[in-house]
């Protein structure tokens, strides 16, 4: 298993990441974090790294630039910008395309909070490209329009204290023709901070992207 420090260009940006390869891969997953969190974030790292012992090569990698987090810091104008931040996430779907290291890997995409609709309409965008989606405490209700147009297998992790997001999501799901779950983990509120919960979070996905990104 290695990880590289690598930049992805996205248009007028460009975006930080770190790319996890491991042996064998099973597939690739992409992480779509809510603004505010980064590729640095302790809950995600906790995941990937689950999800490379599963086999799993990962990539995370921040979907805004420095400036860019700056100005959300202040004005939250990018924080519920769901189409800039599937945007960003297509841009780094087509990125692994070109890298012969990643090129023949299928493709998962883990999202949590607003990054769970972002990757939802990423999904949507590119049928061909996304074999399976996991959004954790995720927004999927932002992805809007683009819910009957995903195509991938999608798991829903909801806590089970986190009783409004269980709401939104059983409201998403109503409107997704795919194959769709949701999976509530019991006790556990917004983060998934309680004891345990977390690593309920990782098993489930890592059990969901095994399955759905094997060739």
């Amino acid at each position: 298993m290695s990880t590289k420090e690598i930049q992805i260009p996205a248009g007028h940006a460009t975006m930080d990441g770190n790319l996890t390869a491991v042996d064998q891969a099973k597939g690739l997953v992409l992480f779509a974090h809510g603004i505010g969190s980064s590729r640095h974030s302790p809950r995600n790292q906790f995941v990937a790294r689950m999800l490379n012992e599963a086999g799993l090569a990962t990539l995370l990698f921040d979907l805004l630039t420095p400036e860019e987090e700056s100005v959300d810091l202040y004005t939250r104008e990018h924080r519920f910008d769901i189409g800039l931040l599937a945007e960003r996430l297509v841009y780094a779907t087509t990125w692994t395309r070109e890298q012969k290291q990643t090129r023949d890997l299928k493709i998962g995409y883990f999202g949590s909070s607003t990054g769970g609709g972002a990757a939802l309409v990423a999904a949507a965008e590119l049928p061909n490209e996304v074999g399976a989606v996991v959004s954790r405490g995720g927004r999927p209700d932002l992805a809007g329009a683009a819910l009957p147009k995903v195509k991938a297998p999608t798991l829903l992790i909801v806590g089970g204290e986190d009783h409004v997001v269980i709401e939104l999501n059983e409201e998403a799901r109503a409107q997704m023709k795919c194959e769709c779950k949701i999976d509530i983990v019991p006790g556990a509120t917004h983060l998934f901070e309680e004891p345990g919960a977390l690593e309920k979070v990782a098993q489930l996905a890592s059990d969901w992207f095994v399955r759905y990104l094997k060739t």
